[in-house]
């Protein structure tokens, strides 16, 4: 009997899978020296020295045993806590909340507890890579609602009414939003709410970016009137505590949510790592001070590179949360790919092409300014240059 290829035997659904766009591009940029790299979404700052502290006497305690599965309850206790104070919105830490091997995990964890194959589930694009695969791979059927530089990148409730039909079940949002800093005011906020509520949807809302938002931030929209009984609020450690290897994310619904989360998590991950549990609830009771001043930090580069970017002629609106910029490259004449690949080889400078987060990012180029203020000058310089002898 001729078996068939190995590739050919695998799962189909999982074949389809595109790869990272992100992770493609950055295999170009690890063939070359001296790059100065605006692409992977990593601080550059290093964990703060208290959290450090807390895994390292965690490892000399000898306390590198399994936790409950849905965490160590002191850290729950904290996590809730901290949603109630900054987000306004309470939660049990005994059956609302599970802590999770980085927000991606509890993201992956929703998707399944709450699809059915041939489920629909709309996303915001552009979008971070893997919102549309882990639809798929939860056998969920991805429908985007484009959200459009006249807007602010924000998502429009109209548009989004416009996509919902009798298969819709779950809303997946990101504000503020990778790859594009966006975030949204009260009236879409209010708007998204009562839609989701009219057409009972599930909604996953990813918070990971909500600590750094500069203007303007709001609570959560599981606070919102007849939200919290369907909504699972996202979030994790790695952005706003500069905690990226850690990988500690958290999760926090209604019971019934968390519960048949908690079911895959125990088979599959039976826990998050106990030192990453340790190291995060130390974020939680000992890093407020240090993250604002993170975040302070980012606030100034976000100013210089937005500057720097309209003042070489790529248009970019000044992004309210995160650490990106969406500049529009169509000026040029290039497309994404091009830009960025030119940009790479001719100048050093690394930048993701819009195309990474959804066609609809085609004339765009993504710029993490999480990486520290002479790089992104030095950048910016190199930047300036390239766009003036096109």
């Amino acid at each position: 009997m001729k078996k068939k290829p190995l590739k050919n035997r695998l799962a189909k659904h999982v074949q389809k899978l595109p790869k990272s766009g992100i992770r493609d591009f950055f295999e170009l940029v690890n063939q070359m020296d001296d790059v100065i790299s605006l692409g992977i979404g990593e601080p550059d700052f290093v964990t703060t020295k208290n959290i450090r502290q807390a895994a390292i006497d965690s490892l000399n305690n000898g306390n590198t045993g399994y936790t409950s599965n849905l965490g160590m309850l002191s850290l729950r206790e904290e996590v809730c806590k901290y949603v109630e104070t900054h987000y306004e919105v309470s939660y049990c830490p005994v059956e609302e909340c599970i802590i999770t091997v980085g927000v991606s995990e509890a993201l992956d964890l929703a998707m399944r507890a709450i699809l059915n194959p041939g489920d629909e589930a709309i996303y915001c694009e552009p979008c971070f890579v893997s919102y549309e695969p882990e639809i798929r791979m939860a056998f969920g059927e991805p429908v985007k609602v484009e959200c459009l530089e006249k807007d602010n990148f924000a998502l429009d409730p109209e548009k989004l009414r416009e996509k919902i039909t009798d298969k819709t079940k779950l809303l997946l949002l990101n504000f503020p939003c990778n790859p594009t800093g966006a975030t949204l005011n009260k009236q879409q906020m209010t708007q998204i709410a009562e839609i989701a509520v009219e057409h009972d949807l599930f909604v996953l809302t990813d918070e990971i970016y909500s600590e750094l938002t500069y203007e303007n931030r709001l609570p959560t929209i599981a606070s919102f009137p007849g939200m919290r009984e369907r909504t699972v609020f996202l979030h994790g450690f790695s952005k706003a505590y500069a905690m990226t290897g850690f990988r500690a994310g958290y999760a926090c619904g209604p019971f019934e949510i968390i519960d048949a989360m908690m079911k895959i998590h125990q088979y599959a991950m039976m826990c998050a790592p106990t030192i990453a549990q340790v190291a995060a609830e130390a974020a939680l009771k000992h890093s407020w001070d240090e993250m604002l001043e993170m975040k302070a930090e980012y606030r100034q580069r976000r100013d210089f590179i937005v500057d720097s970017l309209n003042a070489m002629g790529l248009k970019c609106f000044r992004p309210e949360g995160a650490f990106y910029v969406f500049p529009n490259i169509t000026s040029t004449g290039l497309t994404s790919m091009e830009f960025a690949s030119r940009l790479l080889k001719e100048c050093n400078v690394a930048v993701v092409p819009g195309t990474a987060f959804g066609q609809c990012g085609e004339g765009f180029i993504r710029c993490s300014y999480a990486t520290s203020i002479d790089e992104i000058k030095q950048a910016m310089t190199k930047m300036t240059q390239f766009v003036a002898s096109l």
